[in-house]
């Protein structure tokens, strides 16, 4: 397991605020810029505008994807391409029917015991297979984000809050504080659960002023992260993951099977051994969500399960997520082989 010296340790603990705050201004948002930093002589035919779900991609992430190669894995996942405009049975803007599950402006709940919270609408980066991709955000958006928690604190049969979005590490230390803190006094939540691509993409999110809000909490707080490929880790996402395992924050990983990406044996070992070895727990596999714009991402199903039975093959029990689906209107996530 990784451990961090004495001058790495400083390093990280000089992350501010003002830092990942800086690499967000900073972030390519146009196929040209990214196409000229990627270095290719013009941008590649294949690549579109989007003014709806524009490219968004922090210069971190930017520097782990290899120049001049379109089939890069970290770069399928972020450009916008002519696939996305292409119809496909099957596919709908809301494939897991979230219209349907709130019980308050940002508040949804589709489990028992279990409430998610869209703290805020935006994300650090656009993910080209995101199922959110066509949220009605504005619908959803509270003045008073606290005026989101009041029937959580009335409904004692909640014992988990999911802090999702976008990406509930986009809010400021401050907003961030307020918020977790006031779930922290609810007597009947006993696990805080933040999901989050922050450290994936801007690992200087990993501030020593948040490390010391999570440590600060009184409930068990829950990382889960989205990694989608070992290229993803790098030295400074190493050791931002080791800081939060330092401090006992729990640390999972859920993955999407996306087609070019990680649809492989190999991918998906390799991820699963990186992950580890820098104190993540595999977590989930899920299947790609049927959202339009992204079914020439789609796994098949049958591959899936051929691709699963190999990694159970390749690695011990601990090392495989589950190979899930959600499917709007069940009680659980369904699990796709055993």
């Amino acid at each position: 397991m990784l451990r961090l010296t004495d001058g790495e340790t400083d390093r990280i603990n000089r992350w501010s605020e003002e830092d990942w705050k800086v690499i967000l201004r900073n972030a390519v948002r146009s196929i040209e810029e990214l196409s000229r930093q990627l270095g290719f002589p013009s941008v590649p035919s294949n690549w579109i505008d989007d003014p709806k779900f524009p490219v968004r991609v922090p210069q971190p992430y930017l520097e782990r994807i290899e120049p001049r190669n379109l089939e890069d894995p970290l770069l399928l996942q972020i450009v916008p391409t002519l696939w996305e405009r292409q119809p496909a049975e099957g596919f709908c803007d809301d494939p897991l029917v979230e219209s349907e599950a709130f019980i308050e402006r940002g508040v949804l709940q589709k489990y028992y015991g279990r409430v998610l919270l869209i703290s805020t609408p935006v994300c650090a980066v656009h993910c080209r297979y995101c199922f959110r991709r066509n949220f009605p955000y504005k619908e959803h958006r509270s003045t008073d984000p606290i005026q989101q928690l009041v029937p959580i604190e009335k409904d004692p049969t909640i014992q988990e809050v999911i802090l999702s979005g976008g990406d509930p590490l986009m809010l400021s230390d401050s907003r961030l504080a307020r918020l977790m803190k006031k779930l922290d006094a609810i007597p009947h939540i006993r696990r805080i659960r933040i999901h989050t691509r922050l450290p994936v993409v801007i690992p200087q999110r990993i501030t020593s002023k948040l490390r010391e809000l999570l440590r600060s909490l009184q409930k068990k707080t829950v990382v889960v992260m989205h990694f989608n490929h070992a290229n993803e880790i790098d030295a400074d996402v190493s050791q931002a993951l080791t800081m939060l395992h330092e401090d006992g924050i729990a640390l999972f990983n859920q993955s999407v099977l996306i087609k070019g990406v990680n649809d492989s044996v190999e991918a998906l070992v390799s991820l699963s051994e990186t992950l580890f070895e820098n104190h993540v727990v595999p977590y989930y596999l899920h299947l790609l969500d049927r959202v339009s714009g992204t079914s020439h991402f789609e796994v098949h199903e049958q591959v899936s399960s051929t691709l699963y039975a190999e990694l159970q093959a390749r690695l011990p029990g601990y090392l495989v997520p589950k190979l899930v689906r959600e499917v709007a209107g069940e009680p659980a996530k369904q699990i796709q082989f055993v």
